[in-house]
């Protein structure tokens, strides 16, 4: 987004909170904690900063917008971001589901348990066929998603869940029918009122390929979806999207910001699996490479209430984008490996994610190091100008999916 901001001719000065090796190259980095609100604040004083734009979830599931506007020397303060309540679509998983079953939103049929109904869950099990998909309540960094082969395994998974496994997030756990289908993410950008459809993408989760393995932060997404056609569009827009902006509106929720609609793809009828109440990583990487408007004109309408006249203008191209990862991932894995090569590239994007420079020297610093993403005429031109790219950039332990894209 930093990247995409700095294109603007509009723009002042770019800062970053807490920012990498990558951001460094764009504007400022600040070494902040996003959950130092206090800081936060003073750093945007300081700097006479007049929009913030937040990343992450757990800073706005913990309300940094409500404490931006409760501030009277903050509340001037623009910001793309729900408050609290809004939030709530992505911080609890069993507040999403009503929402959706109350604004007669598609989603999959569900109940909700804890550790003193466990009995209850049960039976609620025994009324599904099998696969068993159980969330837990809260944030859980993206692991708090179960799937259970059989019945067995999914009220052990319930018993554990409730019993502590992730912690306050598992208090109260959610549990769906499975769909059968094929996923895929869109995003809009909303001041509540109206909102301007961005890109769509699909990512991919899994570790390993042809999507076997762990669950990761994802390796990697494309960018449009070729699946996603007017006509599959159109019911999104209509039962999807169009709803969740009324529901917004019905249930006074303060929103201003992104919202991204994790869905699947039933036959040709979409599905809602969640809400995100940001925008999402990787797709957020192929998807703005396919965004041709001035990004930050879009977000300060955004911000400012005034996206009913704004229109988006997207480039028609391909987008790719492909994660290297520490050997390990999602699972242990070391840091502190040089990274070299990054000099060598052409023709694409390198964004940084878990990168740290020490002494000058660039070194590993997360699980998820790095993404390359390019445009191209197809899918195919895309996805090989990310991976000759990827090839000339070497850490120890490297890794990436050399199959993004292949169920499409």
């Amino acid at each position: 987004m930093g990247w995409k901001i700095r294109q603007s001719p509009s723009l002042g000065n770019l800062f970053f909170a807490p920012g990498n090796p990558g951001t460094e190259s764009l504007g400022t980095n600040l070494p902040l904690k996003t959950d130092d609100f206090a800081g936060l604040g003073n750093i945007v004083l300081e700097h006479q900063i007049d929009l913030m734009v937040v990343g992450p979830e757990v800073p706005l599931a913990g309300g940094i917008a409500d404490y931006f506007s409760s501030e009277e020397k903050l509340k001037h303060i623009k910001i793309i971001g729900p408050k609290k309540n809004g939030a709530m679509l992505e911080s609890s998983k069993d507040f999403a589901k009503a929402f959706l079953s109350r604004h007669n939103i598609p989603t999959a049929r569900y109940a909700s348990f804890t550790r003193n109904d466990l009995d209850a869950g049960f039976r609620y099990l025994e009324s599904l066929q099998p696969p068993y998909v159980l969330k837990a309540d809260g944030l859980a960094a993206g692991k708090g998603v179960i799937i259970a082969e059989n019945l067995e395994e999914a009220k052990a998974s319930l018993t554990e869940m409730t019993g502590g496994k992730f912690g306050k997030a598992g208090d109260i756990v959610v549990i769906e029918e499975f769909l059968k289908g094929i996923e895929l993410s869109v995003f809009v950008l909303t001041d509540g009122m109206d909102y301007v459809l961005l890109p769509e993408a699909k990512d991919s989760k899994r570790i390993g390929h042809q999507d076997t393995g762990l669950n990761t932060g994802g390796m990697g997404a494309v960018s449009p979806v070729p699946f996603a056609d007017e006509t599959f569009m159109h019911k999104v827009k209509t039962r999807i999207i169009e709803p969740t902006i009324r529901g917004i509106q019905l249930d006074q929720l303060d929103y201003s910001g992104f919202i991204f609609f994790g869905l699947i793809n039933c036959g040709g009828d979409p599905f809602v699996i969640e809400y995100n109440v940001r925008m999402g990583d990787p797709e957020t990487e192929a998807v703005m490479l396919r965004i041709e408007s001035d990004f930050l004109e879009l977000l300060d309408a955004t911000a400012t209430g005034n996206l009913k006249n704004c229109k988006i203008k997207v480039d028609k191209q391909m987008a790719a984008t492909v994660m290297a990862v520490s050997k390990g991932y999602p699972g242990e894995y070391e840091k502190g490996k040089v990274i070299s090569g990054c000099d060598r590239i052409s023709d694409c994007c390198l964004f940084h994610a878990g990168t740290v420079l020490e002494s000058g020297t660039l070194k590993t610093a997360g699980g998820r190091v790095l993404t390359v993403s390019a445009n191209g005429q197809n899918l195919q031109e895309a996805l090989s100008k990310c991976y000759n790219n990827l090839e000339l950039i070497d850490f120890e332990g490297k890794y990436f999916r050399s199959d993004i894209g292949f169920d499409l």
